[in-house]
């Protein structure tokens, strides 16, 4: 079974209504919501009201645009944002100056979808994954048990032999405290098409995760006007992230 993760859920009012889309047609398991953004708010009524499987899209470098978020907030948002962009290496380096920000971002937008959800999240990912910094993974921001995103699944010729060492350490610290799927893939590029049919034999086996930005014209044409379902070639669309693990366990 596929799991199709559609990110940034709240993000603005367009990214919102095409998830949504996708979400009524059934080719979206769940999605990924952001917290103090500008559609944050409708967003979440939409998902109580349609009982949308939603987890927290952790943002640690894209600027609040909800009118109401705390100026501090914005503030230490900041901090975090110039940090991590800075350099491409920044995330894997421990910053002991910016561990009260990393705690103050994570846990303000761990309540705020508390606030907006009526529960804690029950899995967690990021914005351009930097769940998986090292601030936030050594400085123990995510509780311990949930559902957390690993890093992409590669094959030996798509990424050095360095990159995929870095990925498959942090990927076994991940795995010591949070659940975690077996692979995660990109759905873009959706071409060459051999890539996406290796992806769904392994979604036949596995608890394969596929993340998705419907906002992206060719990926919004790809889950709405049925190319997914001939894609998938049988292989059945959760509905719902934990059906998906349900089903594989």
């Amino acid at each position: 079974m596929l799991i199709i993760n559609a990110d940034d859920w709240g993000r603005d009012y367009e990214t919102t209504d095409r998830t949504l889309e996708c979400i009524r047609l059934g080719t979206v398991s769940s999605v990924s919501a952001m917290t103090f953004m500008c559609d944050s708010e409708r967003a979440a009524a939409l998902a109580q009201e349609r009982n949308i499987d939603a987890g927290l899209h952790l943002n640690l470098t894209t600027p609040f645009s909800a009118p109401g978020c705390p100026a501090q907030l914005r503030k230490r948002q900041g901090e975090l944002a110039h940090y991590l962009l800075r350099q491409r290496f920044a995330r894997g380096v421990f910053n002991p100056g910016l561990v009260r920000s990393f705690a103050y971002v994570v846990a303000a937008q761990r309540d705020e979808f508390l606030r907006l959800y009526g529960s804690e999240p029950g899995r967690i990912d990021g914005h351009h994954h930097m769940h998986l910094c090292s601030n936030v993974l050594l400085g123990k921001l995510l509780p311990a048990g949930i559902l957390v995103r690993r890093n992409f699944s590669f094959q030996a010729e798509e990424k050095s032999l360095g990159n995929r060492l870095y990925r498959q350490v942090v990927d076994w610290l991940l795995a010591r405290k949070h659940n975690v799927v077996d692979f995660l893939f990109a759905l873009a590029p959706i071409n060459p098409p051999g890539r996406l049919r290796r992806i769904v034999a392994l979604a036949r086996e596995y608890a394969v995760e596929v993340e998705t930005h419907p906002i992206v014209p060719d990926e919004h044409w790809f889950l709405t006007g049925g190319e997914v379902f001939r894609w998938a070639d049988g292989c059945p669309i959760a509905q719902g992230f934990t059906m998906g693990l349900k089903w594989h366990s």
